[in-house]
This record gives C-alpha cells, sequence and structure tokens, in this order.
C-alpha cells in the first residue's frame, strides 16, 4: 500500500521537515558565528586604535624635541601630519583622537580598550 502512495523514482523537491532541520542548522551556525566576528572585529578595531595612539605618542615626542617645545605646548593634527606621521590617524570604529600636550598621551573618544598603556 506505502508503495502506491509513493512510488519509486517519483519523488520530487524536499519535505517541509527536511527544509526546517536544514533551517534550523544554519540558525545554530549562525547563534555562533556572528557574536563571535562582531566581537573580533571589536578586537581588531581597539588594536589598530591603540597603534594610532601610539604613533601620535611618537609624533608628539618628535615634533616637539625638533621644534624644541616645552611639556604644556600641544601640537596640532597640522603640525604632525604629513611631517611626522605617514597618514592622519582615524579611528576605526568612529572615535575622535584629541591630541593633548606633550605631557599627556593622546586619547580616543570611544574609551575602554581604545587607550594607551601608561609608561
Amino acid at each position: 500500500m506505502i508503495a502506491r502512495l509513493n512510488p519509486a523514482g517519483n519523488r520530487n523537491g524536499f519535505t517541509l521537515v527536511e527544509i526546517m532541520v536544514v533551517v534550523l542548522i544554519i540558525g545554530l551556525l549562525l547563534m555562533i558565528a556572528v557574536p563571535a566576528w562582531v566581537g573580533a572585529r571589536q578586537r581588531s578595531q581597539a588594536r589598530t586604535c591603540q597603534s594610532q595612539l601610539r604613533e601620535i605618542r611618537y609624533a608628539k615626542e618628535a615634533w616637539g624635541m625638533d621644534n624644541q617645545k616645552k611639556s604644556t605646548d600641544t601640537p596640532t593634527m597640522e603640525d604632525l601630519y604629513p611631517a611626522y606621521l605617514k597618514k592622519e590617524p582615524r579611528c576605526p570604529a568612529g572615535g575622535e583622537y584629541t591630541i593633548g600636550d606633550l605631557s599627556t598621551d593622546p586619547t580616543c573618544s570611544i574609551g575602554g580598550d581604545h587607550t594607551l598603556e601608561p609608561r
């Protein structure tokens, strides 16, 4: 009787259950992959920001020594780029950099992982 309801070689397409199982598996994979990707992206942005803050720090120091400045003097981005920086630094997460005077480290408006370790 089953053979008459579903003759051999007459099966077309997928059943609803098969499609639901595939959708469930894809959903589970996305639940695992998306948060990991977002976390990796945020860590990468923070490391890039820290690297650029270090470049600004070194450029400030070079500017201060070359121009015989005091520790209270503050350079502008025009003072540092392109003379001391190869490219104008931009936070990859959209933060704004504050250069500060020669006695302070540059900062990013995002904060958190987007900061320099104290010397």
